[in-house]
Protein backbone atom coordinates (compact mmCIF):
# COMPACT_ATOMS: atom_id res chain seq x y z
CA UNK A 1 0.00 0.00 0.00
CA UNK A 2 1.45 3.69 -1.16
CA UNK A 3 2.20 5.92 1.82
CA UNK A 4 0.36 9.53 0.70
CA UNK A 5 2.17 12.50 2.55
CA UNK A 6 -0.18 15.06 4.35
CA UNK A 7 0.75 17.84 6.21
CA UNK A 8 4.08 15.98 7.52
CA UNK A 9 2.25 13.04 8.09
CA UNK A 10 2.27 9.84 5.89
CA UNK A 11 -1.29 8.03 6.08
CA UNK A 12 -1.75 4.69 5.36
CA UNK A 13 -0.41 2.61 8.02
CA UNK A 14 -2.18 3.97 11.20
CA UNK A 15 -5.85 4.96 11.16
CA UNK A 16 -6.45 8.28 9.72
CA UNK A 17 -9.21 10.46 10.19
CA UNK A 18 -10.69 13.20 8.23
CA UNK A 19 -13.67 15.37 10.29
CA UNK A 20 -15.06 18.55 10.28
CA UNK A 21 -18.64 20.24 9.80
CA UNK A 22 -20.32 19.76 6.33
CA UNK A 23 -19.61 23.76 5.73
CA UNK A 24 -17.99 26.23 6.79
CA UNK A 25 -20.51 28.19 9.07
CA UNK A 26 -18.28 30.41 11.13
CA UNK A 27 -14.53 31.18 11.93
CA UNK A 28 -15.38 30.42 15.58
CA UNK A 29 -17.31 27.34 14.82
CA UNK A 30 -14.32 26.01 12.77
CA UNK A 31 -11.52 26.39 14.67
CA UNK A 32 -13.86 24.92 17.59
CA UNK A 33 -14.33 21.98 16.29
CA UNK A 34 -10.90 21.43 14.79
CA UNK A 35 -9.51 22.01 18.11
CA UNK A 36 -11.62 19.48 19.60
CA UNK A 37 -10.81 16.67 17.07
CA UNK A 38 -7.28 17.00 17.36
CA UNK A 39 -7.10 16.61 21.11
CA UNK A 40 -8.90 13.93 21.01
CA UNK A 41 -6.71 12.31 17.78
CA UNK A 42 -4.05 13.50 19.51
CA UNK A 43 -5.19 11.53 22.28
CA UNK A 44 -5.64 8.31 20.51
CA UNK A 45 -2.47 9.15 18.28
CA UNK A 46 -4.46 9.25 15.04
CA UNK A 47 -3.31 11.24 12.02
CA UNK A 48 -5.95 14.31 11.69
CA UNK A 49 -7.15 16.41 8.97
CA UNK A 50 -9.72 19.17 9.39
CA UNK A 51 -12.16 18.91 6.63
CA UNK A 52 -14.62 21.53 5.70
CA UNK A 53 -16.49 22.97 2.13
CA UNK A 54 -16.29 26.69 1.52
CA UNK A 55 -19.16 25.71 -0.87
CA UNK A 56 -21.81 23.23 -0.67
CA UNK A 57 -22.39 23.72 -4.80
CA UNK A 58 -25.11 20.65 -5.09
CA UNK A 59 -27.20 21.17 -2.16
CA UNK A 60 -30.87 19.63 -2.69
CA UNK A 61 -32.56 24.05 -3.08
CA UNK A 62 -31.64 26.95 -4.27
CA UNK A 63 -32.69 28.25 -0.81
CA UNK A 64 -30.22 25.73 1.05
CA UNK A 65 -27.06 27.38 2.60
CA UNK A 66 -24.13 26.88 0.71
CA UNK A 67 -21.15 28.48 2.75
CA UNK A 68 -19.30 31.79 2.21
CA UNK A 69 -18.08 30.86 -0.94
CA UNK A 70 -13.62 30.48 -2.44
CA UNK A 71 -12.56 33.66 -0.94
CA UNK A 72 -13.84 34.13 2.19
CA UNK A 73 -13.53 30.17 3.10
CA UNK A 74 -10.22 29.44 2.43
CA UNK A 75 -9.27 33.30 4.86
CA UNK A 76 -11.11 31.01 7.37
CA UNK A 77 -9.57 27.53 6.77
CA UNK A 78 -6.19 29.21 6.90
CA UNK A 79 -7.17 30.51 10.28
CA UNK A 80 -7.79 27.20 11.27
CA UNK A 81 -4.64 26.06 10.21
CA UNK A 82 -2.91 28.50 11.87
CA UNK A 83 -4.40 28.96 14.89
CA UNK A 84 -4.93 24.94 15.51
CA UNK A 85 -2.46 23.43 14.04
CA UNK A 86 -3.89 20.83 11.60
CA UNK A 87 -3.81 19.67 7.74
CA UNK A 88 -6.82 20.96 5.66
CA UNK A 89 -8.80 19.10 2.91
CA UNK A 90 -11.89 21.12 1.17
CA UNK A 91 -13.86 20.50 -1.86
CA UNK A 92 -13.22 21.84 -5.70
CA UNK A 93 -16.11 21.74 -8.11
CA UNK A 94 -14.40 23.03 -10.63
CA UNK A 95 -10.84 23.54 -12.26
CA UNK A 96 -9.81 27.22 -11.84
CA UNK A 97 -10.28 26.67 -7.66
CA UNK A 98 -7.66 24.60 -7.65
CA UNK A 99 -4.64 26.32 -7.54
CA UNK A 100 -6.26 29.06 -5.02
CA UNK A 101 -7.58 26.42 -2.87
CA UNK A 102 -4.21 24.44 -3.14
CA UNK A 103 -2.61 27.27 -1.41
CA UNK A 104 -4.59 26.67 2.03
CA UNK A 105 -5.62 22.73 1.83
CA UNK A 106 -3.40 19.87 2.31
CA UNK A 107 -5.70 17.99 0.28
CA UNK A 108 -7.97 18.86 -2.62
CA UNK A 109 -11.16 16.82 -2.63
CA UNK A 110 -13.22 15.88 -5.72
CA UNK A 111 -16.62 15.59 -4.73
CA UNK A 112 -18.46 11.75 -5.48
CA UNK A 113 -20.86 14.00 -8.94
CA UNK A 114 -17.79 15.20 -10.22
CA UNK A 115 -15.28 12.38 -10.57
CA UNK A 116 -15.25 11.43 -13.78
CA UNK A 117 -14.92 15.20 -14.88
CA UNK A 118 -11.41 14.52 -16.30
CA UNK A 119 -9.86 18.71 -16.49
CA UNK A 120 -10.96 18.78 -12.13
CA UNK A 121 -8.93 15.61 -11.40
CA UNK A 122 -5.88 16.53 -14.03
CA UNK A 123 -6.00 20.41 -12.29
CA UNK A 124 -6.29 19.22 -8.96
CA UNK A 125 -3.08 16.74 -9.25
CA UNK A 126 -0.90 19.19 -11.08
CA UNK A 127 -1.22 21.16 -7.86
CA UNK A 128 1.18 18.63 -6.09
CA UNK A 129 -1.40 18.57 -3.26
CA UNK A 130 -3.08 14.58 -1.79
CA UNK A 131 -5.67 14.73 -3.81
CA UNK A 132 -9.11 12.86 -1.80
CA UNK A 133 -11.50 11.54 -4.74
CA UNK A 134 -14.94 10.38 -3.42
CA UNK A 135 -16.26 7.67 -5.63
CA UNK A 136 -20.07 8.67 -7.26
CA UNK A 137 -22.88 6.92 -6.09
CA UNK A 138 -23.05 5.55 -9.87
CA UNK A 139 -19.56 3.67 -10.00
CA UNK A 140 -18.59 0.77 -9.59
CA UNK A 141 -15.38 0.40 -7.16
CA UNK A 142 -13.17 -0.93 -9.80
CA UNK A 143 -14.21 2.21 -11.78
CA UNK A 144 -12.71 4.44 -9.45
CA UNK A 145 -8.34 3.29 -11.29
CA UNK A 146 -9.67 5.60 -14.25
CA UNK A 147 -9.56 8.35 -12.13
CA UNK A 148 -6.39 7.25 -9.92
CA UNK A 149 -5.22 6.91 -14.07
CA UNK A 150 -6.08 10.38 -14.49
CA UNK A 151 -4.62 12.17 -11.52
CA UNK A 152 -1.40 10.14 -11.95
CA UNK A 153 -0.86 11.11 -15.40
CA UNK A 154 0.16 14.61 -13.92
CA UNK A 155 2.91 12.95 -12.03
CA UNK A 156 0.76 13.14 -8.49
CA UNK A 157 0.77 10.25 -6.19
CA UNK A 158 -0.61 11.40 -3.63
CA UNK A 159 -3.97 9.86 -3.98
CA UNK A 160 -6.99 8.94 -1.67
CA UNK A 161 -10.04 7.15 -2.41
CA UNK A 162 -13.45 7.30 -0.24
CA UNK A 163 -16.12 5.22 -0.44
CA UNK A 164 -19.96 7.23 0.63
CA UNK A 165 -22.31 4.44 -0.79
CA UNK A 166 -24.34 3.88 -3.61
CA UNK A 167 -27.50 4.83 -4.88
CA UNK A 168 -30.36 2.73 -5.76
CA UNK A 169 -33.25 5.74 -5.54
CA UNK A 170 -35.75 6.37 -3.85
CA UNK A 171 -33.83 8.26 -1.55
CA UNK A 172 -31.49 5.25 0.06
CA UNK A 173 -27.75 4.88 -0.28
CA UNK A 174 -26.26 1.30 0.22
CA UNK A 175 -23.03 1.19 1.12
CA UNK A 176 -21.18 -2.39 -0.49
CA UNK A 177 -17.97 -3.49 1.81
CA UNK A 178 -16.63 -5.20 -1.05
CA UNK A 179 -15.81 -2.02 -2.46
CA UNK A 180 -13.40 -1.00 0.01
CA UNK A 181 -10.55 -3.90 -0.92
CA UNK A 182 -11.86 -3.70 -4.52
CA UNK A 183 -10.77 -0.11 -4.22
CA UNK A 184 -7.27 -0.70 -2.07
CA UNK A 185 -6.57 -2.83 -5.19
CA UNK A 186 -5.28 0.24 -6.49
CA UNK A 187 -2.54 0.23 -4.30
CA UNK A 188 -3.62 3.73 -2.58
CA UNK A 189 -5.42 3.97 0.70
CA UNK A 190 -9.27 3.89 0.96
CA UNK A 191 -11.71 5.89 3.08
CA UNK A 192 -15.25 5.22 4.61
CA UNK A 193 -17.31 8.60 4.67
CA UNK A 194 -18.86 7.03 7.69
CA UNK A 195 -21.62 10.28 7.34
CA UNK A 196 -22.53 10.73 3.51
CA UNK A 197 -22.67 6.86 3.69
CA UNK A 198 -26.09 7.55 5.76
CA UNK A 199 -27.89 10.25 3.46
CA UNK A 200 -31.13 10.02 2.09
CA UNK A 201 -30.75 12.58 -0.74
CA UNK A 202 -33.59 14.37 -1.21
CA UNK A 203 -35.52 12.42 1.56
CA UNK A 204 -36.88 15.74 3.38
CA UNK A 205 -38.27 16.91 -0.29
CA UNK A 206 -36.29 20.51 -0.49
CA UNK A 207 -33.42 18.98 2.08
CA UNK A 208 -31.28 15.76 2.67
CA UNK A 209 -32.35 13.33 5.29
CA UNK A 210 -30.12 10.93 6.94
CA UNK A 211 -29.92 8.04 9.66
CA UNK A 212 -27.06 9.24 11.83
CA UNK A 213 -28.01 6.50 14.35
CA UNK A 214 -26.22 4.24 11.95
CA UNK A 215 -22.50 5.87 11.19
CA UNK A 216 -20.97 3.92 13.65
CA UNK A 217 -22.35 0.63 12.72
CA UNK A 218 -21.13 1.76 8.88
CA UNK A 219 -17.76 2.50 10.21
CA UNK A 220 -17.24 -0.65 12.08
CA UNK A 221 -17.72 -2.41 9.50
CA UNK A 222 -15.52 -0.76 6.57
CA UNK A 223 -12.72 -0.59 9.27
CA UNK A 224 -12.91 -4.31 9.49
CA UNK A 225 -13.32 -4.87 5.85
CA UNK A 226 -9.69 -2.63 5.54
CA UNK A 227 -10.56 0.80 5.08
CA UNK A 228 -7.68 2.68 5.76
CA UNK A 229 -9.09 5.95 6.91
CA UNK A 230 -12.56 7.40 8.59
CA UNK A 231 -14.63 10.61 7.20
CA UNK A 232 -16.95 11.78 9.61
CA UNK A 233 -19.00 15.80 9.59
CA UNK A 234 -19.15 16.59 13.12
CA UNK A 235 -20.89 19.08 14.94
CA UNK A 236 -21.72 20.47 18.72
CA UNK A 237 -25.58 20.10 17.88
CA UNK A 238 -25.89 18.33 14.67
CA UNK A 239 -29.55 19.28 14.40
CA UNK A 240 -28.78 23.35 14.22
CA UNK A 241 -25.71 22.52 11.33
CA UNK A 242 -26.21 24.44 8.07
CA UNK A 243 -25.78 21.40 5.97
CA UNK A 244 -26.43 17.96 5.76
CA UNK A 245 -27.70 17.90 10.17
CA UNK A 246 -29.08 14.19 9.62
CA UNK A 247 -26.48 12.53 8.92
CA UNK A 248 -24.32 14.74 10.82
CA UNK A 249 -22.78 13.00 14.06
CA UNK A 250 -22.64 14.77 17.50
CA UNK A 251 -19.29 15.82 18.26
CA UNK A 252 -19.23 14.23 21.56
CA UNK A 253 -19.53 11.03 19.98
CA UNK A 254 -16.72 11.10 18.27
CA UNK A 255 -13.90 10.13 20.57
CA UNK A 256 -16.06 6.99 21.80
CA UNK A 257 -16.39 5.76 18.54
CA UNK A 258 -12.70 6.60 17.12
CA UNK A 259 -11.17 4.66 19.82
CA UNK A 260 -13.21 1.44 18.80
CA UNK A 261 -12.16 2.16 15.40
CA UNK A 262 -8.98 1.95 16.20
CA UNK A 263 -9.07 -1.08 17.84
CA UNK A 264 -10.96 -2.88 15.35
CA UNK A 265 -7.63 -1.50 12.92
CA UNK A 266 -5.20 -2.96 15.25
CA UNK A 267 -6.88 -6.64 15.26
CA UNK A 268 -7.00 -6.73 11.52
CA UNK A 269 -3.61 -5.36 11.10
CA UNK A 270 -2.22 -8.04 13.21
CA UNK A 271 -4.13 -10.72 11.74
CA UNK A 272 -2.99 -9.81 8.64
CA UNK A 273 0.65 -9.66 10.06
Amino acid sequence: MRKVEVGGMALGGRLFVIAGPCVIESRELCIDIAAAMKRTCDRLRLPFIFKASFDKANRTSIRSFRGPGLDKGLKVLADVKRAVGVAILTDIHEAAQAVPAAEVADVLQIPAFLCRQTDLLVAAGATGRAVNVKKAQFLAPWDMAAAVEKIESTGNRNIILTERGSSFGYNALVVDMRSIPLMRATGYPVVIDATHSVQKPGGLGYATGGDRDMVPAIARAAVAAGADGVFLEVHPHPDRAKSDAANTLPLRDAAALLSVLKDIRRTVTERKG
